[in-house]
């Protein structure tokens, strides 16, 4: 589609008082087929042309001369739509995708620029609950669509490693613990012991004054407090890097809320230095009425510090480090006053890089009453959700298909996918009602729908003979055919979009489209069957078909078995 763009660009170019890059960067995709491949708006035009957009729109597209890529090219509403000549498109798209293979629908529009995404940050020493799922997915997502176009995306999971609970676990393992338990289910039994800590102090409030004299020794640099730490942290990340491998999500840092202890003082002189804060009942704050938000407190009466204090500093040290284009905090949508209030200080502080700060921010996810039972009474672990969906996937292939090899292995692919696009699905700022019944349905809009288009793909290829063969991309002409051709087309726009708007659901949604797309094809138009040109013109297409499936669901975190 690059030639098509580019194409568009000058034919535009020659005819407006924009550059290139302008022009380049308001081309849209028409939300349907049916109203072409490319659409320039004409809004932005009314002012300087002294015109309406859709008269400018007309005019415009009367003005522009011929070019053997379109078909034609007219207006619709404040709109020009582009309309590719078929065959040419159909001809460079299928090649595009044989030559590029994985590297399809990437572009560089991100060259040479980093993008770090905070995201994940489970607490040390509590369980992975199905409520960090959201922000791990989204975030893992985000890095490889980034990636995809180019950035060094530079994956960061801010582990809750510091805070009074430490010292509760600490007292709550003096008086209780037990090495082998410890060693055997880390998160469990660090778990356990935090539960009954509360229940008993709720009977002896004397052990919260204890917890804090040791969290007080642990900040101090108490070694039999340092200890303790050192090891509940090293044991509950063993077990957090277990599942992320499960999942399939890599970080490149585990530098957590301690990693920035000793850096703490440095950056409250700095906003100090600046003439920024003030003393409010004992407490250290920045005054934020000049933004409409409450002060962001930056020390409380007692000298601790808060998680903006923190945040403050690592995105300081962040951008020292990386020197990143963009910085993405994906955090749930109950944190967004706390990212602008850190936001809005960084900016006082006269970092111009805070514009390029971003919190990314999501809903909840809920499970219906009844679908999933809980260790604990009110924490869903989340491997007991991902061994659930493995077990449930692997029910429904022994019903469909017992005979198929590595049955488990496909079903933790088809189950672990299915809880990821089960999310991703979804628009991220909503919140979501986790079903069983709807995530793991071969028919429907779920990740099991496209995997099993993709095997029956595989499944195709493998009885062709004499395959791959050289093609002719122009004979694919019908309806079906041409659908599917401008839906693989879409795919680097997608990705695009998914990246401009933060959310994978666009690039989900893309690939439901794409599945849909084939399967329309499948039903109507014969293959194996068909004559030999023919044949192979549409061996081809749905070989680029299964080339995007699997590129889209990479991007997505998901797997795509060959197998179903």
């Amino acid at each position: 589609m690059e030639m098509f763009r580019k194409e568009i660009v000058r034919l535009l170019s020659e005819q407006l008082p924009l550059d290139k890059q302008q022009i380049a960067n308001d081309l849209e995709t028409p939300p349907t087929p049916e109203m072409g491949d490319f659409a320039f708006p004409c809004f932005k035009l009314a002012k300087e042309l002294r015109n309406a957009p859709p008269k400018i729109a007309a005019e415009l597209a009367e003005k522009l001369p011929a070019s053997e890529l379109f078909d034609r090219v007219e207006a619709r509403g404040p709109y020009i739509n582009f309309f590719c000549d078929r065959k040419m498109l159909a001809q460079l798209t299928l090649d595009e995708v044989q030559t590029e293979r994985e590297k399809f629908g990437q572009r560089k529009s991100g060259s040479g620029q980093t993008v770090v995404i905070d995201f994940s940050a489970p607490n040390i020493a509590k369980p992975f609950g199905v409520g960090h799922l959201r922000s791990t997915v989204i975030g893992n997502s985000l890095y490889r669509i980034h990636e995809a176009l180019g950035y060094k995306s530079v994956g960061i999971n801010h582990l809750g490693d510091w805070g009074t609970q430490f010292g509760k676990l600490i007292v709550a393992y003096l008086k209780w613990g037990d090495d082998t338990r410890l060693e055997e289910d880390p998160i469990t039994y660090l778990y356990e012991l935090y539960v009954r800590f509360h229940r008993e102090a709720e009977e002896k409030p004397a052990l919260d004054e204890e917890a804090r004299a040791w969290f007080k020794k642990l900040e101090d640099g108490d070694e039999q407090a340092r200890q303790l730490w050192q090891r509940f942290r090293d044991l509950s990340l063993a077990e957090f890097k277990r599942i992320y491998n499960i999942l399939g999500v890599h970080f490149d840092s585990y530098q957590g809320e301690s990693y920035y202890n000793e850096m703490l003082d440095d950056t409250v002189r700095e906003v100090e230095t600046k003439g920024l804060t003030e003393v409010s009942e004992g407490a250290l704050i920045v005054n934020l009425e000049d933004s409409n938000m409450p002060p962001c407190l930056l020390r409380k009466q007692d000298g601790a510090t808060l998680y903006a204090t923190r945040d403050l500093c690592a995105a300081i040290y962040r951008h020292q480090m990386h020197d990143f284009s963009k910085m993405l905090y994906v955090v749930g949508a109950d944190q967004a006053l706390h990212f602008q209030q850190v936001f809005a200080v960084l900016k006082k502080l006269g970092y111009e890089w805070a514009e390029n700060c971003t919190h990314v921010p999501f809903g909840l996810i809920r499970f219906k009453e009844g679908k999933m039972s809980t260790r604990q009474g009110t924490l869903i672990f989340l491997e007991d959700v991902l061994n659930r969906a493995t077990e449930l996937a692997h029910q429904i292939i022994q019903e469909k298909n017992p005979q198929l090899e590595n049955k488990y292995e496909v079903a933790k692919k088809v189950g672990i996918g299915a809880v990821i696009f089960g999310d991703l699905s979804n628009d991220r700022v909503k919140n979501i009602e986790f079903d069983w019944d709807k995530v793991l349905d071969f028919s429907g809009e779920t990740a099991p729908y496209i995997q099993y288009s993709h095997a029956r793909i595989c499944s195709i290829l493998r009885k062709a003979a004499a395959w791959p063969a050289p093609f002719d991309a122009t004979l694919l002409v019908s309806d079906e055919e041409q659908l599917v051709l401008g839906t693989i087309a879409r795919f680097s726009d997608a990705i695009a979009r998914a990246a401009d708007t933060l959310k994978p659901s666009v690039l989900a949604r893309y690939l439901l489209d794409l599945a849909a797309a084939f399967n329309r094809f499948y039903h109507q138009c014969p293959v194996l069957n068909a004559e030999d040109d023919i044949r192979n013109a549409r061996l081809a297409l749905i070989d680029a078909v299964r080339q995007v499936l699997v590129n889209g669901l990479y991007l997505l975190g998901i797997e795509a078995p060959e197998e179903m």
